[in-house]
């Protein structure tokens, strides 16, 4: 009897002390995800991001906790979701397109933010300096919107007997007007005729294609836009449907159908945020971190389609791709 009593008291006394033990260890950081897509759309960037915060030492569930927000491309639920995160007082919030660093910079002051751009970060206020933010955000800044001239461009180089393009843009984000400004300013230097159709949906793609069929448009080049990165298969598709020429910023666009893809990486600058989450979660402050410049493009040409299409690349350009899928 004293054996049994014994050996239920050491059971006791362990689970005591287990129990002790884990209330003593602090909870573990919380870093707060804002999402303008769907995590289907982003899975190689959540990859890549959980990549760069285990280069700093930080493990999803192991020694940290993110906490994700996704507005599944409806940007007016940012500013909530933002503010949720505020309210729940994360040491950090990580936001993965323009729309969602805008969203976070307007919900706080004072909680580090960590974004992803594809446009430039002073111009549109979300720091001050790239070389010192200054302020509670920094992040990295990749060549996306800068290059939509660069990709109309190139379509015309690809197809020099077309003289009316489109211009696909999402009207509900905030880089379309900067789109549509600097590819209307390249259009006309190149002596094209610009359509801009809009599609701040899936459920308007196939409208704007069909558009584009009765304005007689020969090419089209896809904007910069959350919504568009996630729908990349469906626009290739629908470009060889409408057997429409198409460029866009991204090579799983190209490597989908689409004819070309000409930007930055989709992944890797996101590696990088999740470098800097860790570095602030350890003590670093944003205003320290310089904005990330992120130059390297890729320039990716889909010569199965080009056949299909009855197009030939030169061969001076296809030298120049970075990759040429066959």
């Amino acid at each position: 009897m004293r054996r049994r009593q014994f050996i239920r008291f050491v059971g006791v006394a362990v689970a005591a002390l287990t129990f002790a033990s884990r209330a003593q260890q602090p909870p573990m950081p919380v870093i707060g995800f804002l999402g303008s897509a769907s995590p289907d759309e982003n899975a190689s960037r959540i990859v890549a991001f959980r990549k760069g915060l285990a280069e700093v030492g930080y493990v999803e569930g192991r020694n940290v906790v993110i906490e994700y927000r996704w507005a599944n491309g409806k940007y007016d639920r940012l500013p909530e979701m933002a503010s949720e995160l505020v309210r729940r007082d994360v040491p950090v919030i990580v936001a993965n397109t323009t729309h969602a660093a805008l969203a976070a910079k307007a919900a706080t002051k004072t909680i580090p933010i960590v974004f992803e751009i594809g446009a430039d970060p002073v111009a549109f206020g979300l720091v001050a300096n790239l070389s010192r933010p200054d302020g509670n955000l920094t992040g990295v800044a990749t060549l996306n919107v800068e290059l939509a001239a660069k990709r109309l461009e190139l379509l015309h180089e690809v197809i020099p007997t077309v003289k009316i393009v489109g211009l696909l843009l999402n009207p509900t984000g905030p880089l379309a007007e900067t789109l549509s400004k600097d590819v209307q300013a390249a259009s006309d230097k190149l002596g094209l005729q610009l359509h801009v159709l809009r599609a701040s949906a899936e459920s308007d793609f196939d409208t704007a294609f069909a558009t584009l069929r009765k304005l007689h448009a020969g090419a089209l080049v896809i904007g910069t836009d959350p919504l568009f990165n996630g729908r990349s298969e469906q626009l290739a598709m629908l470009a060889i449907r409408n057997e429409m020429p198409t460029i866009y910023q991204y090579r799983p666009f190209a490597a989908a159908g689409g004819l070309m893809s000409y930007g930055g990486s989709f992944a890797e600058p996101f590696r990088l945020v999740g470098v800097y989450a860790g570095r602030i979660l350890k003590g670093e402050k944003p205003a320290e971190l310089p904005v990330v410049q992120s130059a390297k493009v890729e320039l990716i040409i889909n010569l199965k389609t080009a056949k299909a299409l009855g197009i030939t690349v030169s061969n001076t350009l296809i030298g120049r791709a970075d990759e040429v899928i066959e």
